[in-house]
């Protein structure tokens, strides 16, 4: 599938959450492996359009922080892994980076933390004695220039320091660099700081040989036979994103700190992959994404620590087309670079993907098995509670007097009233979203356009999308519904 021509008018629509004394927040990364990279000032636009209320950029760019200036965007900057070292071995020439990089830059541009390296103890182990050097040497020029207290230092690290993160009770820190771990932590501890992780369950599902179903990391809904279990604390794991912050947790309390919170740096799915990554595709990125976005919106924490809510930042902002490695290495942006998304999200409280005047819909597979839409449309008009009045005989969309048509008005009702509260578009794998209008002559589905084209047409072929399973209980609606009003305040649909 070619995903500019099934995507190419379509809209993200992306949120960005504020930060209260409570709440969390989804940020996002900014990398420049990206070929026709726009301007920094382009960038920033493009952020500040979207309301995107924390960045992460992987180095210091001189360009980026003088654009992000009186933006009131948090940003962290990142100190690279060929900068550590050096970092590591001179106080001055910490200091130094901190007046180039940080005290130049504030407070117009709201800098809050400085990421040093990236996944260090696992990607340069060599400079892992000197990690923690590093930091305390940055630290120092902070307090130095009075900084401190505005900007934390700390340094994000992959799960793969975690060898069996599953059961999450029984987690710890990999053995050889468990002094350098230690170091780490303690330094969290004694200035407040939090431990950056990178945690990514496209790589827990891809690399774990079938052991946990997909829906597991997509966050979609497990029925119950399938739920993930610990068994030494029977915590009931309803994502594997939740299972490797709870990991990191049990990590941590296994070298007795317990008080460092947690910020997820990196996490995401590719859009596209080579031929051996079957895995990778918007469908897949899309539902990930948005049920991300529920999840930090709850305001919680992984079950061992439900009231710590879990701050995160997307990986990332635009495709890095230009980094080595296998093709989904290249793809995991959720914009274009010329701000157009890749794939369409919504959790407003409209039925429609706002931007470019396109509407997505919910309409039945072409070739699905008739028995398997049957029981679809029975449960939409049942238990989902979609309108079906209109499919009856005599009415607008009863003709072509077909399942597919009846099951595609039955379905997209059902969708368009409740993917705002967590419900999405699968029916046991035989629906999918589409920008294309399915209404014709007088039957006008939901969430149509006043000015479609597609109305002297009868069904299209389905497009892909984001996907949920048939049946998501009323109970987990309602729950959803509960938390995303809480967060109400916090949420701002991205135009």
């Amino acid at each position: 599938m070619n995903p500019d021509r099934c995507f190419g008018g379509s809209l993200l629509v992306l949120i960005g959450m504020f930060t209260n004394v409570l709440g969390a927040f989804i940020g996002i990364n900014i990398g420049t492996d990206v070929s026709s990279m726009p301007s920094a000032s382009e960038v920033v636009s493009i952020i500040k359009t979207r309301r995107i209320t924390h960045v992460r950029l992987y180095d210091a760019d001189s360009h980026m922080l003088k654009a992000l200036a009186d933006s009131g965007i948090e940003v962290t900057v990142g100190v690279t892994n060929e900068e550590v070292l050096g970092i590591g071995e001179s106080a001055s020439a910490a200091a130094a980076w901190v007046s180039k990089n940080v005290a130049s830059y504030v407070p117009s541009t709201n800098i809050t933390a400085i990421a040093v390296g990236s996944e260090v103890l696992t990607s340069i182990p060599h400079a892992a004695p000197i990690l923690v050097t590093a930091m305390n040497n940055l630290h120092k020029a902070l307090v130095a220039s009075n900084l401190n207290f505005q900007v934390k230092v700390s340094s994000p690290q992959s799960l793969d320091i975690i060898p069996e993160p599953f059961p999450p009770s029984t987690a710890a820190f990999n053995s050889s660099p468990n002094s350098t771990v230690y170091q780490l932590l303690q330094f969290l501890n004694n200035t407040n700081s939090y431990f950056m992780l990178n945690a990514y369950p496209y790589y827990g599902y891809t690399n774990g040989n079938g052991i946990f179903p997909i829906d597991y990391a997509l966050f979609k809904p497990l029925p119950s036979v399938k739920q993930i279990v610990d068994p030494n604390t029977l915590f009931h794991y309803n994502s594997m994103f939740d299972a490797m912050i709870d990991a990191t947790y049990y990590s941590m309390d296994a070298l007795n700190f317990s008080g460092i919170p947690i910020v997820v740096t990196e996490t995401g799915w590719p859009w596209q992959g080579g031929p051996n990554e079957p895995d990778a595709t918007v469908e897949n990125a899309g539902t990930f994404i948005n049920y991300l976005i529920l999840r930090v919106s709850n305001d919680s924490g992984p079950p061992s620590r439900p009231n710590v809510p879990i701050n995160t930042y997307i990986y990332e902002l635009f495709n890095e087309d230009k980094r080595p490695g296998p093709v989904s290495e290249k793809n995991w942006g959720v914009l274009y670079t010329n701000g157009t998304a890749v794939f369409p999200l919504s959790l407003s409280g409209s039925s429609q993907i706002i931007g470019n005047a396109m509407t997505v819909f919910c309409v039945a597979k072409d070739g699905a098995s008739e028995d398997k839409l049957q029981d679809g449309l029975n449960w939409a008009c049942g238990q989902g509670k979609a309108n079906c009045s209109v499919i009856q005989s005599g009415q607008p969309c009863y003709l072509p007097n077909n399942i597919k048509n009846h099951a595609s008005y039955a379905y997209n009702d059902y969708y368009q009233r409740m993917h705002t509260v967590g419900a999405t578009c699968d029916f046991d794998g035989t629906a999918a979203i589409t920008t294309n209008d399915p209404s014709y002559r007088s039957c006008i589905f939901t969430g149509s356009s006043s000015n479609s084209s597609a109305r002297e047409g009868l069904l299209p072929p389905g497009a892909f999308g984001p996907v949920s399973p048939l049946g998501e209980s009323m109970k987990l609606l309602v729950s959803k519904v509960r938390y995303v009003i809480s967060a109400a305040c916090l949420l701002i649909i991205l135009l």
